[in-house]
């Protein structure tokens, strides 16, 4: 009897010791997004969006844990450090924010981590180094974007230009590269204004700006917090083109800018005008793969470039677990170093916001055929060809 006792108790143990490696087997992704606070327009596309990534890639099922950072740089530590040393993730996913995924580097190169932001400054990833070698991101470059902006201004006319932007990583970063790109065509920057995500009033910022008499205006900021300026403007009777940057490009800020921002210009994913594209262009059946998934969840002109960027981050992601399982299983170190090697290999990997070929120096690895220039006319995106 104590025989047959002690038997049961093996296969019990040996089920469990089955049932904890197929536990180990799973692939562990952690998400860190601001679905609230001041970049909630951001993050709340790109947490609907990791509902539409894969469950199960290369035979393997994926478990995502998503976790919101409140739009604060603090929080967004904290998540990355909980999903790290709690979860036992195999790759970070996020931020949402430029300050949010910078403070995030030591954290996941420390624990060895590799992470896929979804915010636009190149600071994220270059210069590289031996903490951004685990650093990936899916938004384009602020140069990238400049670039196409002054061509644009250029085309235009545009002889001066004034510049206000958020006073942190993301409007600072713009700046720097902005000017490279202005000076390339010659255009004057005659000011330079800061204002915080959560400010109420520009008015300070407004008048001197329009003191210095711009040809047009550079508003870098992201989600609503962007129409601020842009509305003090239209209030003060500035009749001069108004810019924005591609972190603008969501229902959400047409809808608190209203009439306001008719009008603006802004450099864009091709993603946000998928249906406008040419049939030849090269993004246009990957960007528009993700408007469809999108909509069919959460409904007609749902669809953000917030949310493109975390798709775009499930899609590397996806591209190379399959060669990672190759070397190692998921919950391993091996595993983690081996997925950061072939993220950085990946090529010619269709995405929503362009084709992505990454390099042990280019860890976002988009180029011109991410960008199209759009206008807001109606209330909507009008693709500028």
């Amino acid at each position: 009897m104590k025989k047959s006792r002690f038997a049961q108790l093996a296969l019990v143990a040996a089920a469990a010791a089955v049932a904890c490696g197929a536990a180990l087997a799973d692939i562990t992704v952690g998400v860190t997004v601001s679905a609230t606070g001041p970049a909630a327009s951001l993050g709340i596309p790109e947490k609907n969006t990791v509902a539409l990534m894969p469950r199960t890639i290369g035979g393997q099922k994926v478990n995502y844990i998503v976790l919101d950072d409140a739009s604060d740089t603090t929080t967004a530590v904290s998540n990355t450090r909980k999903l790290i040393s709690e979860s036992k993730v195999d790759i970070i996913l996020g931020s949402s924010t430029t300050p949010n995924s910078l403070a995030m580097i030591d954290v996941v190169a420390e624990a060895q981590t590799p992470m896929i932001s979804m915010a636009a400054s190149a600071r994220i990833v270059e210069p590289m180094d031996a903490k951004k070698k685990w650093v990936f991101k899916t938004p384009q470059n602020d140069i990238m974007m400049s670039l196409a902006i002054v061509d644009h201004m250029s085309n235009a006319g545009v002889k001066s230009v004034a510049f206000i932007g958020f006073s942190d990583a993301y409007g600072e970063g713009w700046y720097q590269e902005f000017t490279k790109a202005a000076a390339i065509k010659k255009i004057q920057i005659v000011a330079n204004e800061r204002y915080a995500r959560t400010d109420t009033s520009v008015t300070g910022q407004t008048l001197k700006m329009i003191s210095a008499k711009p040809d047009a205006v550079l508003i870098a900021g992201s989600g609503t917090p962007a129409a601020l300026p842009q509305k003090a403007l239209k209030e003060r009777g500035f009749t001069g083109k108004v810019y924005q940057t591609h972190g603008v490009a969501n229902a959400d800020f047409l809808r608190v800018g209203g009439k306001d921002v008719e009008g603006t210009f802004l450099p864009s994913g091709p993603v946000l005008v998928a249906s406008q594209l040419p049939a030849s262009h090269p993004v246009k059946k990957s960007a528009s793969a993700y408007v469809a998934a999108y909509e069919a969840a959460h409904g007609k002109d749902s669809v953000s470039t917030f949310g493109a960027h975390g798709w775009d981050s499930g899609v590397l992601m996806a591209a190379a677990v399959p060669v990672a399982l190759k070397k190692a299983k998921p919950g391993t170190v091996e595993f983690r170093a081996a997925l950061r090697d072939a993220l950085e290999q990946i090529k010619e990997v269709p995405g929503a916001h362009g084709i992505f070929n990454m390099s042990e120096n280019d860890h976002l690895g988009l180029d011109q055929r991410a960008r199209v220039m759009v206008k807001i006319e109606n209330g909507t995106w009008k693709y500028q060809p």
